[in-house]
């Protein structure tokens, strides 16, 4: 399905999960990615299926929560949730098939860890490449409470990683801007060129990189899952 538009304010709801429990999908999935514009590491995918007799308060688009509020509602998420999961796919494939596949592939990878599997996918903007029935929404993360969980999750994790990759990295600010083309980060690059994690196919990245594109990319996974 193409994905549905939506308009410039949202309340994130749990409208859509009840439609579709309604017309009997009893696993539905909301999928979303984070990452996918850092010049630095893994693009990261989440996918959970909330649970109707177990609900989180305060779900929202994640990057509209404060971090310490994101920590706090992974947590419940992964507690309360019929099923999680997290997968990432690394800088050197992104580089190789680009950001755009390597967030769908990440998405394909978190659906494809759930268990139970889901029925049904609610994803933010794009379509997954699972043979399953789902919606795209735009800015679903802002609109849908099992997209915003996802999001979550996904971007819990990947900050998490990025703070480890700050004890290796440290030059890099890794820590404070996860990865992100801030000034900070824009500097680093300026002074000791890019890592080998570093996205090389990124600008400013691509003109600073010590390393060659053609380097033999490697599909590196992060993942998690949990299930109830």
């Amino acid at each position: 399905m193409r994905p549905e538009t939506g308009e410039a304010k949202f309340r994130c709801a749990a409208t859509l999960e009840r439609e579709l429990r309604a017309r009997g999908f009893a696993a539905v999935a909301g999928v979303d990615e984070s990452g996918r514009g850092c010049l630095f590491g893994a693009v990261f995918a989440g996918a959970v299926i909330l649970s109707p007799e177990r609900p989180v308060r305060g779900l929202n688009d994640s990057k509209q929560l404060e971090a310490e509020r994101r920590e706090e509602l992974a947590v419940r998420i992964r507690e309360r949730a019929v099923a999680w999961a997290v997968a990432a796919v690394d800088a050197a494939t992104i580089d190789r098939i680009n950001i755009y596949q390597a967030s769908r592939l990440a998405m394909r990878l978190a659906v494809e860890r759930l268990r139970p599997a889901p029925d049904f996918l609610l994803v933010d903007a794009v379509t997954v490449d699972v043979p399953l029935p789902q919606r795209g929404l735009i800015h679903g993360d802002a609109r849908c409470h099992a997209i915003a969980a996802a999001s979550i999750i996904a971007k819990v994790e990947r900050d998490g990683c990025m703070r480890a990759w700050d004890a290796v990295y440290p030059e890099y600010g890794l820590a404070a801007h996860k990865g992100y083309a801030t000034a900070e980060h824009c500097r680093a690059l300026e002074l000791h060129g890019a890592s080998p994690l570093h996205r090389l196919s990124f600008d400013p990245v691509r003109v600073l990189s010590r390393f060659p594109l053609e380097a033999e990319p490697q599909l590196e996974l992060f993942d998690t899952a949990g299930a109830r």
